[in-house]
C-alpha cells in the first residue's frame, strides 16, 4: 500500500469538505426514518419553523463532518482514528437525511456552513494533538450538547410534523450512543466550567444557523 504523503491529505481533507458542503456524491447507509411516513399539510410559520430546526440540525452535522475528520487526521492511536473515521461516516447518515428534510420543506441548508466547518475542523485538530483521551472527550462533551439541542427540537417541531420528529428522534438515539462509545473508549471527562463555554458557542451556531 503507497504510504500517503501531506498533499495527499490535504486533498483527501479537501474532498471530504467539499462533499460534506455541497452535498455532493453522499448517500446513505440506513434509510432514512421519514422515508416511509406521509407529508402532513404545515401552516406557513410551522413550515418555516421546522425549516429553521432542521437547518440547525444539518449544520450541527457539518460540524461533526468537520470535528472527526480534524481529530482523525492529528489522532496519535491507529485504533482512534479509525474510531473517529467511523464516527464520520455514520454522521452521513443525518447530514443526508437534514438536507433531505429541507429539501421536503423548500428550504436550504445553513450559508455559514463552511465557517463552522472551518472551525470545528480546527478544533477537532487541536483537541487531537493534545491528546487522543481529550479528542474522546471532546467528542462526548460534543455530543451530549447535541443531545440536549436535538431533546428541545423534539418538544419544539410541530406535533403533525411527523417526518422531522422521526429524523430527529432517531439522531438523538445515534448521538447519545456516539458519546457513550467516546467515554468508554477512554475520553476525558470535561468539568462543567468547559461544557458551559461549549454551551455559549453552539447557542451562537444555532441561533445564527436557524436564521442564515
Amino acid at each position: 500500500m503507497r504510504h500517503l504523503t501531506a498533499i495527499d491529505h490535504f486533498i483527501s481533507q479537501a474532498d471530504r469538505a467539499l462533499r460534506t458542503l455541497t452535498a455532493a456524491d453522499q448517500h446513505a447507509d440506513r434509510p432514512s426514518p421519514a422515508a416511509n411516513l406521509n407529508e402532513q399539510d404545515l401552516s406557513a410559520e410551522e413550515k418555516r419553523h421546522a425549516a429553521g430546526l432542521m437547518r440547525v440540525n444539518h449544520a450541527g452535522e457539518v460540524c461533526a463532518q468537520a470535528l472527526y475528520q480534524g481529530q482523525a487526521l492529528t489522532a496519535k492511536l491507529p485504533h482512534v482514528r479509525e474510531e473517529m473515521e467511523q464516527a464520520a461516516a455514520e454522521e452521513i447518515d443525518h447530514l443526508v437525511w437534514c438536507q433531505k428534510r429541507l429539501d421536503d420543506l423548500d428550504s436550504h441548508t445553513s450559508y455559514l456552513n463552511p465557517l463552522w466547518y472551518g472551525l470545528s475542523f480546527a478544533i477537532g485538530a487541536g483537541a487531537g494533538l493534545v491528546s487522543d483521551k481529550v479528542s474522546l472527550g471532546f467528542v462526548a462533551a460534543t455530543e451530549d450538547q447535541v443531545c440536549k439541542h436535538l431533546q428541545k427540537h423534539l418538544e419544539e417541531l410541530p406535533a403533525q410534523d411527523e417526518k422531522s420528529r422521526a429524523v430527529v428522534a432517531q439522531m438523538l438515539e445515534d448521538e447519545a450512543r456516539h458519546a457513550d462509545m467516546a467515554l468508554s473508549a477512554g475520553g476525558y471527562r470535561f468539568p462543567a466550567p468547559v461544557k458551559g463555554l461549549m454551551t455559549l458557542v453552539s447557542k451562537a451556531m444555532t441561533n445564527t444557523s436557524y436564521r442564515i
